[in-house]
């Protein structure tokens, strides 16, 4: 079962509940998936079902159509949040990690020019993958994280949350509006542009501020 660790393998005492996710917070990857600047955050949740590990590699499941990589800066919710002031979020954030959003891309199109709801395409188990999580005191600077996704040796995803249209301040607030944020709760804070699908045997390594991770694509059990 999974449980949030700590960058020194020890158990983060805070239960895994939802992710949630914001979509869109790069105009660039904005752009690719043709998408236009909207008022209001795009966000949606995963389960806790969705977490997992990239201890065993990334799993993607078979016969579903094209699973597409999104990398993007997690970060562990410390305390609850409910339409949250810019004072409530001194000590928020435990921790931050490095974070997969796999999508069915062939669904979630399908399900868009339907008009309806992405969990199909988003939810689906083991969905949220996720490193161990450093403390948030590690990091210096929130605003300039910088992210990369390398495929197979060939970069396929470099940015910074610099480039997010929504801070991450912005973000924990707009949310605490929508839902109550629990602590171990996990924000995935949106990807930049240059996501693709996965096969079976790709080689990635993957970048998030001071934390770098090696890892392969797998087919799910």
């Amino acid at each position: 079962m999974y449980q949030h660790v700590d960058n020194e393998g020890k158990a983060i005492p805070l239960r895994p509940s939802k992710a949630v996710c914001v979509g869109q917070n790069y105009v660039a990857h904005m752009q690719e998936m043709g998408g236009a600047p909207v008022k209001q955050a795009v966000l949606f949740n995963k389960p806790p079902s969705a977490f997992v590990s990239f201890d065993n590699g990334v799993a993607i499941p078979k016969g579903l159509g094209a699973v597409h990589y999104e990398l993007e800066l997690a970060l562990l919710i410390s305390k609850p949040l409910k339409n949250a002031s810019k004072a409530e979020l001194n000590d928020a954030v435990w921790g931050y990690a490095a974070a997969l959003d796999l999508t069915l891309r062939d669904i979630q199109l399908e399900l868009k020019q339907r008009g309806h709801p992405w969990e199909r395409a988003k939810a689906f188990d083991q969905s949220c993958v996720l490193s161990a999580f450093k403390p948030i005191t590690c990091l210096s600077e929130l605003a300039d994280v910088s992210l990369q996704l390398k495929q197979n040796g060939a970069v396929k995803q470099q940015g910074s949350s610099q480039q997010m249209i929504r801070t991450i301040e912005m973000l924990l607030i707009e949310a605490s509006q929508c839902f109550s944020l629990q602590a171990g709760d996990v924000l995935l804070t949106g990807t930049p542009a240059g996501v693709g699908p996965l096969e079976a045997g790709d080689k990635l390594a993957l970048t998030v501020a001071d934390i770098e991770l090696e890892t392969e694509v797998v087919i799910s059990e």
